[in-house]
């Protein structure tokens, strides 16, 4: 008996240890990579978003464990001259809330930014949509047209996958409890010591920027928040996908999408040349070499693609 309440003692003391580390990791985590942007209030969520330039509008959503910054690291200052870009962080990404028990599936996300592009009086957007991302600009296009110009899809997810790429398994929890004690006790520490690994997976063949974790905010991804929202997201991806496939053929808007072949993330063939053959209208671009991060490793490729893109939905 003595034992079991000496052990009980010492977990109890590491857990305590592993919540105050994980509270200032966090805090540390929001130093090096701040807020950048404004806040507007969407039913109870606050959603930061970044808006610069003038022009016609872009409107950007990133992936999984993502957040603007994806964007703004290499992406925004090509095209920022040219065009009026709105760079929103997902509901419970970067420093975007998302409310209490709602939802993380493709067509709620894409709900709360149509009414974004509403709040801000945007009109019809161009809409650019990384990885995941790509599957909330394609629920946004279907749901709400009135607001989607075209869409200009970099290495989007786009069908149903039955596991989740390597680089994102330790994401895969159903639990909302257990993905929160995880959150808050093993899930900063470990990230720590799986970050150099799992960037390479991510960005491979190519290897990651210096700076990505400063200035292209990878660091956030390990705070608490972040993690429950990365994995619910995950979790919850799938739960859209019948609906939208079937009617993907439905899609009226100009539509592109850009993806490597070496992509060691998402298949091109499952999620580009798929969904090329429900959309024949749609236009395909295949490029070699490059990683999944096309918005950071093929900024150039990738601004050239969405100029065309613009040109075609704004005509």
């Amino acid at each position: 008996m003595r034992i079991l309440i000496d052990v009980s003692i010492i977990l109890l003391f590491l857990a305590a240890g592993l919540v105050a580390f994980t509270e200032l990791f966090a805090r540390i985590a929001e130093r090096i990579a701040p807020p950048q942007g404004k806040f507007v209030e969407i039913d109870g969520e606050r959603i930061h978003y970044i808006d610069i330039g003038t022009g016609p509008v872009l409107f950007m959503i990133h992936g999984l464990a993502g957040n603007l910054r994806h964007f703004s690291h290499s992406l925004i200052g090509r095209l920022s001259s040219e065009f009026r870009i709105v760079a929103v962080d997902r509901p419970g990404s970067g420093y975007s809330t998302r409310a209490r028990g709602a939802p993380a599936n493709l067509r709620r996300q894409a709900e709360t930014l149509a009414k974004v592009i509403h709040a801000l009086d945007l009109g019809r957007v161009l809409v650019v949509g990384h990885s995941l991302g790509g599957g909330v600009s394609l629920a946004l296009a279907l749901d709400h047209p009135d607001r989607v110009a075209g869409l200009a899809l970099l290495a989007p997810f786009t069908h149903i996958a039955w596991g989740p790429p390597g680089a994102f398994r330790g994401l895969q929890i159903s639990s909302p409890l257990v993905r929160k004690l995880i959150a808050w006790t093993v899930a900063t520490p470990l990230s720590l010591i799986m970050a150099r690994k799992a960037l390479a997976a991510v960005f491979a063949p190519q290897q990651p920027p210096d700076d990505f974790r400063s200035r292209g905010g990878g660091v956030l991804v390990a705070r608490p928040k972040s993690f429950c929202a990365a994995s619910a997201d995950m979790m919850e991806s799938n739960v859209d996908l019948p609906v939208m496939i079937a009617a993907y053929p439905s899609l009226a808007a100009p539509t592109g999408v850009l993806y490597s072949r070496d992509d060691a993330v998402l298949n091109y063939r499952l999620h580009g040349e798929t969904l090329k053959r429900e959309c024949p209208a749609l236009e395909l671009v295949l490029i070699d070499g490059c990683g999944h991060m096309l918005n950071i490793v093929a900024a150039d490729r990738a601004a050239d693609f969405i100029r065309v893109m613009a040109g075609r939905s704004f005509a």
